[in-house]
């Protein structure tokens, strides 16, 4: 019930608008967004390097109504691979395509990835295109498979593939015959139960199906849970399977079990830690106290000290 309660509320544009312009949202928020701008952002990016971690950046935001918006959004990444490129951190970016116009016109989304995709190659970084709801899974993948196909960008574009729906198996081994990076993830949208696993038990099933199949697979990966169980199966299969810990990596979102990404670091494992900023952080910051109800009252005693 939790669950849902926050989901509707990720989708509540009256209480976005507030959340997202008060100071006291801003300040709740604070715990899961590095903060409002590409300096912070860069920031907390070199906090999380120090501690001998890679990075992910997202300009949080999604759905741009027109094209202007678009090109804002791609102006931001733009700006934020020169950065990393020049403070040489060690880290890359993650976009929504929606945020890149795909509502609006998909051929400018396409142009503008593949615009972000040129530059990454160019400076030996990477783009990874995030998934979001089921309406656009389809979309997305066709646009990764056709950007990795171009000329150059081999090994600089990848995936992300939820663990939740039915499809996610196919669509990771199409992946995988490309050789296309994949972020394997659990899920974190409303989906019906004839497209998505309802049962968590289920879906802890089809994301250890699904990781034993990547790290056989001779791609990089990254296995992106804070759920122990689904850490402790990953660890258990490479020790198994006499896979180093350099063909995979751990990733985790910024300021959830800080802790958990320190111990995996220690243990000799690969860590990526997603960054996200930006003004529009609201149904970001809803859909994970979804994921892990238990987060809101983490926030919500830390909020007064």
């Amino acid at each position: 019930m939790l669950r849902a309660f926050f989901i509707a509320l990720s989708e509540n544009k009256p209480l976005r608008h507030f959340s997202e312009q008060s100071a006291l949202g801003q300040r709740m928020s604070r715990r899961f967004v590095a903060g409002l701008t590409v300096e912070d952002c860069l920031r907390a990016a070199k906090e999380v390097n120090d501690l001998g971690m890679s990075v992910s950046v997202d300009n949080l935001g999604e759905n741009v109504t027109n094209a202007e918006e678009a090109k804002h959004s791609a102006a931001l990444y733009h700006q934020m691979l020169d950065e990393v490129n020049q403070r040489k951190l060690n880290a890359n970016v993650s976009l929504k395509l929606t945020h890149m116009g795909l509502d609006v016109d998909p051929k400018l989304a396409f142009d503008i990835t593949t615009g972000l995709v040129h530059q990454a190659s160019k400076i030996n970084n990477f783009v990874r295109v995030d998934m979001e709801g089921s309406p656009y899974t389809q979309k997305t993948l066709d646009f990764v498979h056709q950007l990795h196909r171009e000329n150059g960008n081999a090994g600089h574009v990848g995936a992300v593939i939820q663990a939740y729906l039915r499809r996610s198996q196919d669509d990771v081994r199409k992946l995988i015959a490309d050789k296309i990076r994949i972020r394997l993830c659990k899920g974190a949208y409303k989906e019906p139960a004839d497209i998505a696993f309802q049962a968590k038990s289920e879906v802890d099933a089809n994301y250890v199906k699904l990781m034993k199949i990547l790290l056989k697979s001779g791609v990089y990966h990254g296995i992106a849970t804070h759920d122990q169980n689904m850490i402790a199966a990953t660890k258990e299969f490479v020790r198994q399977e006499n896979i180093p810990a350099s063909a995979f990596e751990f990733q985790m979102l910024y300021g959830i079990r800080r802790d958990l990404q320190q111990q995996l670091v220690e243990e000799g494992y690969g860590m990526r830690v997603y960054i996200p900023f930006g003004t529009e952080w609201y149904p970001y910051f809803m859909r994970r106290l979804a994921e892990r109800p238990a987060n809101a009252m983490f926030v919500l005693k830390n909020l007064f000290k």
